[in-house]
């Protein structure tokens, strides 16, 4: 009799754990949603308004070719996004029919709708810097701001030869102080000729403004197009790479290493069979977050050794987070990208096949995503 009344007991218990839909939803989403605990996911692209930016007919003096240039008439891309006296500026990098980029900028009321500034607001002069950004241009900026309000601008120089990371810094987002390349000063040099670019400054986002914030006394900075390395500054202005020890202290540190750059400490590598097999570019500014530093990244996928399901050389983007007393040590990384092109300007346009995210901005209760397109035209994606 007991043992007849244990046996029925057994079998209610497994009849109602197979059919607890509450239970079968619990284990569901501790698996399935591990992502939400931690990365700003998911944001959908408002396909009514986008794209949201074009090329356009804005002509300004060029002070290096002395004459009239229509600065953005063949591609408009590559954006990043401010919080300033309750709208949203959108400082972006947009290229002329000869393929110079310049950066201009433009506002809005609503993140959907810009104004744009005539003329540039960055861009190649006759000045200390024209070495290093003439004549291809002022690339791909970011944007983070001090506790005083002040501007640092990341962007990249290119002469048509090298990629020079950048800083410039500004008052009002309109007039802008060129301050040389980022890594100038370190190690006496030793970076100023290697080539470096997307700086992604660690910052707290706080009432709609991206704030640079300290870590163990040092701002931080993730960098690279290749795999993603790491920077500290004491000033927001000079910026030193940060090294691996050696080979025998961090072995790992040397996984995916660039060869001209040995001594780099890898932060974020590639990852053979996903989408992110090629190359991994920081995104907006870094977050930090009760959980971590939370990156936005781009990426790009060869089929040779990455994700087959996706076209040769696809942008597609994704998050990582990182210990947010140790910048250089990952806790968790996403296995797929939460944004690809799908769209047709997305897939074709300079570049085919590009959904790359530079720009992020909590405004109204919402965070909006501006991303540039096939490099040929600038969408937004929004998260409530």
């Amino acid at each position: 009799m007991d043992r007849l009344f244990f046996y029925s007991l057994i079998v209610c218990l497994i009849s109602f754990s197979c059919n607890n839909p509450i239970a079968d939803s619990a284990i569901s989403n501790s698996e399935k949603n591990d992502d939400r605990m931690w990365a700003l996911i998911p944001f959908v692209k408002i396909d009514s308004v986008n794209p949201i930016l074009k090329p356009g007919n804005n002509s300004f003096e060029c002070p290096v070719r002395n004459e009239k240039i229509y600065w953005e008439e063949k591609d408009i891309f590559n954006p990043s996004i401010v919080v300033k006296d309750g709208k949203l500026f959108m400082i972006y990098r947009a290229q002329d029919k000869d393929g110079t980029s310049r950066i201009g900028l433009a506002e809005s009321s609503d993140g959907i709708h810009f104004v744009r500034h005539a003329g540039p607001v960055l861009y190649p002069g006759i000045d200390a810097q024209k070495k290093y950004e003439w004549d291809g241009g002022c690339e791909d900026p970011r944007i983070a701001e001090d506790s005083s309000g002040k501007y640092y601008m990341t962007y990249t120089a290119y002469n048509g030869t090298l990629a020079r990371l950048m800083i410039a810094t500004s008052a009002d987002l309109l007039r802008w102080t060129k301050c040389g390349p980022a890594f100038a000063k370190a190690y006496n040099g030793k970076y100023l000729d290697k080539w470096s670019k997307s700086g992604s400054i660690i910052s707290r986002y706080k009432n709609g403004k991206i704030i640079a914030t300290k870590i163990n006394g040092k701002y931080w900075m993730y960098w690279g197009d290749q795999n993603i390395w790491a920077a500290t500054s004491d000033d927001l202005i000079n910026w030193a790479p940060v090294e691996t020890q050696s080979r025998e202290k961090d072995p790992a540190a040397l996984k995916g290493q660039a060869k001209n750059m040995p001594e780099l400490r890898t932060i974020i590598p590639t990852r053979n069979k996903k989408f992110d097999s090629d190359l991994v570019e920081s995104g907006p500014p870094a977050m930090i977050t009760d959980k971590g530093i939370v990156l936005i990244y781009n990426s790009r996928n060869i089929l040779s050794v990455g994700d087959t399901s996706l076209p040769e050389g696809t942008y597609a983007a994704s998050q990582v987070l990182l210990d947010r007393n140790d910048p250089t040590k990952i806790l968790k990384r996403m296995d797929t990208y939460f944004i690809k092109p799908d769209k047709s300007y997305e897939i074709s346009g300079q570049v085919n096949n590009v959904c790359f995210v530079e720009g992020l901005a909590n405004f109204k209760s919402k965070w909006f995503l501006y991303y540039g397109t096939a490099d040929s035209r600038i969408a937004v994606a929004v998260k409530e």
